[in-house]
């Protein structure tokens, strides 16, 4: 595939140029409509109460290895899900429960992954790190650090090459941003125009550093610069300018203007895994976030204020909700261990099997 020629004037604006890329000014929050608003309260409460469960799962030890919960950070997903279409593709790191419901995966088949079930999404092999869905075009859940984003500018490789329109969406967080590979990624993305939305998911503390004491530049959204890669800083506790933010990018990526960066700036309310007391920070820190930005608390407040709701009945959606993480978590724990047989599929490609089509 040619490389397009890039331009070498300097001028301004949010154009690619060959220089130093502008970081682009987040627009305004989107104006979300009473269907929009409810939309949103109940994809990030499930979220939240199904991350919930996972603990304490967890905890009670039918979950086993790794678990990295995605609490406080749902507006994020949720927003960037409202953004695109069913034929883009997701792909991220180990926090990935919450990318997984919001994509439309079943909660019964993610909690049975998480526990080790047949019925899970990766037949009880892949556990919290490792699940996938092509039917919902949900390209994991990745362990290691920073590895989805070379995938992730892979399948918007493939994209551009069968020139089908699709947006991939490759979300990492703060810690990855310094890994070798992300840059590789970013020169290949822009050198060749791909259809990539990088969602550099900014919950401040990686596994436990604050971004200030492990990142020269703390301004994630200009990480792309010196590969003419554009970015905005948008809020990631209000879904609503992640709305916003994604549309603008999913309308540059999607007309073929190459790559864009997005930094979430989000937070996280548990450690960094389930295994992290999370003693870098102070309780009061985490608590002043808790009451002032939490995402779920300000579409619940804004739902209320414009009367499209009333306390009762989001009582009774978080009952809904309650329920079916509640069947989810018993499903899992009643589903049978995968066969030991099943350590032997999935393992080869069967050369006689057809080929992909590539066209």
């Amino acid at each position: 595939m040619a490389a397009k020629p890039k331009k070498t004037s300097s001028a301004g604006g949010n154009s690619r140029t060959g220089g130093r890329s502008t970081v682009q000014k987040a627009p305004a929050p989107a104006e979300f409509s009473k269907e929009q608003e409810l939309q949103a309260y109940e994809d990030m409460l499930l979220i939240r109460r199904f991350e919930e469960k996972a603990g304490q799962l967890y905890g009670m030890g039918h979950i086993g290895g790794f678990c990295h919960l995605y609490i406080g950070q749902e507006a994020v997903v949720t927003g960037m899900q409202m953004a695109i279409t069913e034929d883009d593709q997701v792909i991220t790191g180990y926090r990935d429960h919450g990318h997984m419901l919001a994509c439309g995966m079943n909660p019964d088949g993610v909690m049975a992954e998480l526990t080790g079930r047949q019925s899970g999404y990766s037949a009880g092999k892949g556990g919290s790190m490792h699940m996938f869905s092509k039917e919902k075009n949900f390209y994991g859940g990745h362990g290691i650090v920073g590895g989805q984003v070379s995938l992730g500018t892979g399948l918007a490789f493939a994209n551009k090459y069968r020139d089908n329109g699709a947006v991939t969406l490759t979300y990492f967080g703060d810690g990855a941003s310094n890994q070798g590979q992300v840059y590789e990624s970013f020169n290949m993305a822009s050198l060749w125009d791909l259809p990539v939305i990088y969602i550099i998911e900014n919950n401040r503390y990686a596994m436990g550093t604050s971004v200030e004491r492990s990142s020269a530049l703390t301004a994630f959204s200009q990480r792309g610069a010196s590969f003419d890669i554009p970015g905005m800083h948008v809020d990631g506790m209000d879904v609503r300018a992640v709305k916003a933010a994604g549309d603008h990018a999913v309308k540059w990526v999607r007309s073929g203007k190459g790559p864009f960066i997005l930094e979430m700036e989000t937070y996280r309310y548990r450690g960094h895994s389930m295994s992290d007391p999370a003693k870098y920070r102070s309780k009061d820190e985490v608590q002043k976030m808790r009451a002032e930005q939490d995402p779920i608390e300000q579409v619940k407040k804004r739902l209320i204020e414009k009367e499209f709701s009333t306390e009762e009945d989001l009582k009774a959606v978080d009952k809904k909700i309650r329920e079916v993480v509640g069947k989810a978590a018993e499903f899992a724990q009643a589903d049978p261990l995968p066969d030991p047989s099943e350590l032997y599929t999935d393992i080869l490609l069967d050369p006689s099997e057809e080929a992909p089509n590539a066209n």
